[in-house]
Order: C-alpha cells, then sequence, then structure tokens
C-alpha cells in the first residue's frame, strides 16, 4: 500500500491498495472521514490508476466540499451528548461536570471526554442490552466497545455484543435500537423477515432510526478528542 497526491488547492492524498481479488479500478471517497482509495488490480500499471483519478478529479472534489468538517474538541466547540448539543468549557478538578447545555472538561483536555463517554456510552447500551434480551428471552455473552467505522454494532455465533461508543453522541432512541438490532441477532444470524420481526417487536418501527444512522451517522465520527 502505498500513496500520491492529486496536485490542486487544496491537494487531494489518494491511497493506493493492491488487491488480487480486483477485477477493475475502483475509486472510493469515505463518507466517515473523507479518505480517498484507489484501488488497482494486480497487474494495471499505477499510472493507469493515476489516469483515473485525475479523470474522477470534479466528482472527488464536489463530494469533498459536501461532506463536514472535523470538530476537534476544545473548550468553545460543540460536542452532541444523547443528541443534544454542549458547548466544550474547562473546570477545575479532575471530574468531567455535565451541565445544562455545556460539558465542562478538567483543564479543558479532550481525552478526559472520551472517557466519560465511553463510560456513559456502556451505561445505556448495557442497560438497552439487558432489556431487549429479556424481552426475547436469549442471553449474551459479554459487551465491548469500539470505535469502529464501518459498523455500529455486531453479534457473534457465540453471542458477544460490540457496539461503537459514537453511540451516546446520537439521539437514545438511536442507540436503543442498534442495541435491538444487534440483540435480534441472537435469535436470528441474518437479516430476514424473521429477524426483523423481532426488531420490530422489540423496539417498534425501526425505520425512521436506521433512516437517522444513513443520513447523520458519519456525522458521528466528525469529533476528535486528541489533546
Amino acid at each position: 500500500m502505498g500513496q500520491f497526491e492529486l496536485p490542486g488547492n487544496p491537494p487531494i492524498t489518494v491511497i493506493l491498495r493492491r488487491s488480487a481479488r480486483a477485477r477493475r479500478i475502483s475509486l472510493r471517497l469515505s463518507q466517515l472521514d473523507g479518505r480517498v482509495t484507489l484501488t488497482l488490480p494486480k497487474r494495471v500499471p499505477e499510472a493507469e490508476g493515476r489516469a483515473f483519478v485525475l479523470e474522477k478529479e470534479a466528482w472527488l472534489r464536489r463530494h469533498l466540499d459536501n461532506q463536514e468538517a472535523p470538530v476537534r474538541i476544545a473548550p468553545g466547540a460543540h460536542l452532541p451528548i444523547e443528541g443534544v448539543p454542549h458547548v466544550v468549557t474547562p473546570v477545575t478538578g479532575a471530574r468531567v461536570v455535565l451541565s445544562d447545555g455545556a460539558i465542562g472538561l478538567p483543564g479543558g483536555r479532550p481525552r478526559a471526554a472520551l472517557g466519560w463517554l465511553r463510560t456513559r456510552a456502556r451505561d445505556r447500551l448495557v442497560a438497552a442490552s439487558d432489556r431487549y434480551a429479556a424481552e426475547l428471552g436469549r442471553g449474551y455473552t459479554r459487551i465491548t466497545l469500539r470505535d469502529t467505522r464501518s459498523r455500529w454494532g455486531s453479534c457473534s455465533h457465540d453471542g458477544a455484543l460490540m457496539y461503537s461508543w459514537r453511540l451516546i453522541l446520537a439521539p437514545p432512541e438511536v442507540l436503543d435500537y442498534v442495541a435491538a438490532h444487534e440483540v435480534a441477532h441472537l435469535a436470528e444470524m441474518n437479516h430476514s423477515s424473521a429477524f426483523w420481526a423481532h426488531v420490530e417487536r422489540l423496539y417498534g418501527d425501526w425505520k425512521p432510526m436506521r433512516r437517522w444512522l444513513r443520513e447523520h451517522g458519519a456525522g458521528l465520527h466528525r469529533y476528535r478528542f486528541d489533546d
């Protein structure tokens, strides 16, 4: 894997990867972090791939312009917590302080928010998973949280549930829907009509929540917590 830069204002970094399985050149723009990836079949010359990117430059720039800019968590920034925007403020002491419309971070450090958000996400997701698993009559083995970019949750064949901690940034009903979705996989490890019947019985009308994630989910990855 390598990379090259497409000149312009601004320049665009293109990640180059080879794939033995690829049958044609493909160009992918991540909706989560704006990463541009060019995939080439094994025997296609790099020059041909670069020419392909040049042909798609107008498309690339149009879609990059439409993406929301990253938000670095720092004093004055706005951070959604359970769907409600909170302004970031510095506080003294060692604990994160949540008040009406504000989140106080010790010394204004963004990493303090990250740990606090993960703990809050775990509490909400464990409670939702326990509730839905009891309604379904199925148990799960464990819950883990990750910062996944390709999915909001998963359920393994051994009953392990995984969730993105960034669901705590979304409205509570979205988090609840994802928990119901993954718990329903304890009964049906597929997306059959029987599976969706379980989701509807556990959660209710799930379609608006799925639509919310499709329309707004990528925006939850805008928030950066580096000190």
